[in-house]
């Protein structure tokens, strides 16, 4: 019997709105990592304070590719250049659909002559999939895919562990464990240092906006590396954080990590869609949020408005080049961050605590209840906006959320943010019963950290301030 696949279910339901719209999956996992070590507020604020370690072995899909054709295929499929891309380096991928609309992100990573992996969420990892697949490519591929968020009691096993040391106190613990000064290593270069005799590989990275490291290695020796990592960090008040405060990092350093996938519209996107099974994320995933349209295409995102329009290069051709180039030089949303008026989420949790009508539950320290998250943004009786990607940061003491604005919103500008979904709330298992109601925010810079904006390497998340 023939598998499903995400074209037999739109075809079947109609409006792919509609069907993530009543999705039932809940709201994104980040699994196997505790909920908190300590607790959030703490682990939240060494990142600005001491250090931190970031266990990011579980959440993300590896994939491996490898063969003579194994940088032409990427290349095929990224809108920044290949041009200078040699072994031990990393770079953003995020490709695009032929209508120049963003699937998804990550990090693509040049191990070895011919042989690269990617690491990130599902939409990409399936995208490069399919091409090596169907293209015709000379490449074989290898996926490890997340670790499942209910293992039903299970053992999960990763092709390697990836963590991350962050945090102002980073360098003296990466140098502690070294054992002698580190290399330098510049801004997303690739080398190998020495901890507890193991050599591993690092790439200079900040997901906090501070200096640090990724490494990863064989996953079979995962625990005797966190455990030295703990050990050399005790005394720079280094804290592992868990799954509750690890994904708000980037209300302070500025990645929208969720974006819906640009893949359920589009003739020349018709025999991807027929190749993705119906249980894949594209087909399973919820959106959520208070903006409405029946319009899919209305959630769709160029590389522009997520902040990558200054790496997308026409030096070679890509899936999407001609749609890109139609769209440069026109006015086109930007990525901001919004910083919450207190006083009205504080409104908001006091309906917890009253007779009467009750607010959408806003979660702490992350907010969101979908796997996409869209909330319309407001200036007057005008949507000029979504907010995408919520939380609270204990170090700005502030709800924020990542999103967009239309070009002409400066930053200083008060808006109001919907929260809540129309008509009582969708289906969907996390939305209980409530009324939608307004929020006030000030469109602020991202990163929204001044520390960020000021220390981080200029690159993706910093080029637009």
């Amino acid at each position: 019997m023939k598998q499903k696949s995400l074209e037999d279910l739109l075809q079947a339901v109609g409006n792919p709105v509609k069907m993530l719209r009543t999705s039932q999956i809940g709201a994104y996992v980040y699994p196997v990592v505790p909920s908190e070590y300590s607790n959030w507020r703490d682990e939240q604020g060494a990142w600005r304070e001491s250090a931190v370690l970031f266990d990011q072995s579980h959440h993300m899909a590896n994939i491996y590719v490898e063969g003579p054709d194994a940088l032409k295929m990427l290349s095929n499929l990224a809108t920044n250049s290949f041009a200078k891309f040699p072994v031990n380096r990393a770079k953003q991928f995020a490709p695009c659909t032929y209508d120049g609309f963003v699937i998804g992100d990550g990090i693509l990573f040049h191990l070895e002559e011919n042989r690269l992996v990617f690491s990130g969420r599902a939409p990409v990892a399936n995208w490069i999939e399919f091409h090596a697949a169907t293209g015709g490519y000379n490449v074989k591929i290898e996926k490890d895919d997340r670790s499942p968020s209910n293992p039903k009691g299970k053992a999960g096993f990763r092709t390697c562990y990836r963590y991350q040391i962050q945090g102002p106190n980073a360098a003296q613990i990466l140098e502690k464990l070294n054992g002698r000064p580190l290399p330098e290593i510049k801004f997303f270069n690739i080398d190998t240092i020495n901890i507890a005799g193991r050599k591993v590989r690092a790439l200079r990275h900040g997901m906090a906006g501070a200096p640090g490291l990724e490494i990863w290695g064989p996953y079979d020796e995962r625990e005797e590396i966190r455990v030295a990592i703990v050990g050399a960090g005790r005394d720079f008040g280094l804290r592992e954080v868990g799954a509750r405060a690890y994904a708000t990092n980037t209300l302070e350093s500025g990645w929208i990590p969720s974006p819906l996938p640009a893949v359920y519209t589009g003739e020349k996107m018709k025999a991807y869609r027929q190749w993705l099974p119906a249980t894949s994320y594209e087909a399973t995933g919820s959106l959520g949020g208070s903006f409405e349209s029946d319009d899919i295409e209305d959630y769709y995102l160029s590389p522009y408005a997520l902040g990558y329009g200054p790496f997308v290069k026409f030096d070679h051709d890509f899936i999407g080049r001609e749609a890109l180039e139609k769209m440069t030089g026109r006015p086109q949303r930007k990525k901001v961050t919004f910083a919450w008026n207190g006083q009205d989420v504080l409104r908001v949790f006091a309906s917890m605590f009253e007779a009467g009508e009750i607010y959408k539950y806003i979660d702490l320290p992350l907010s969101n209840y979908a796997s996409a998250s869209y909330d319309k943004v407001l200036l007057g009786t005008k949507t000029v906006g979504f907010s995408m990607f919520g939380g609270y940061s204990y170090n700005e003491r502030s709800m924020l959320s990542l999103g967009v604005v239309d070009p002409d919103i400066e930053t200083g500008t008060e808006v109001m943010i919907v929260w809540g979904e129309a008509g009582g709330g969708t289906s969907k298992t996390t939305v209980e019963r409530h009324k939608q109601t307004e929020i006030r925010a000030v469109v602020s810079p991202v990163p929204y950290s001044k520390v960020v904006r000021e220390t981080y390497a200029r690159g993706w998340r910093t080029v637009q301030v």
